[in-house]
């Protein structure tokens, strides 16, 4: 199904420069963000609390991202400044 939105534009700069960093289409992002918009509430509904409700949801993508930051942040560290 095909709809319109309408979107201001500092949000579909932000939305447009989001989905790029993620390497997907406007499109993907879209349906991505409303699947788990949808389904947090869903959890909520059921009575989970916030982050129980999306522990171990995120996708591979960006659990890799956040461990690459992580690995980099480490690599700086100097294990003679811990002695």
């Amino acid at each position: 199904m095909k709809t319109t939105l309408e979107i201001s534009d500092p949000v579909f700069r932000q939305i447009k420069a989001r989905a790029a960093l993620k390497g997907e289409t406007m499109r993907a992002f879209f349906l991505d963000a409303i699947r788990e918009k949808l389904a947090a509430e869903s959890l909520q509904k059921k009575g989970e609390p916030g982050w129980r409700a999306v522990f171990g949801k995120a996708s591979k993508r960006s659990v890799a991202k956040v461990q690459l930051v992580i690995d980099e942040e480490f690599s700086k560290i100097n294990a003679e400044d811990w002695k």
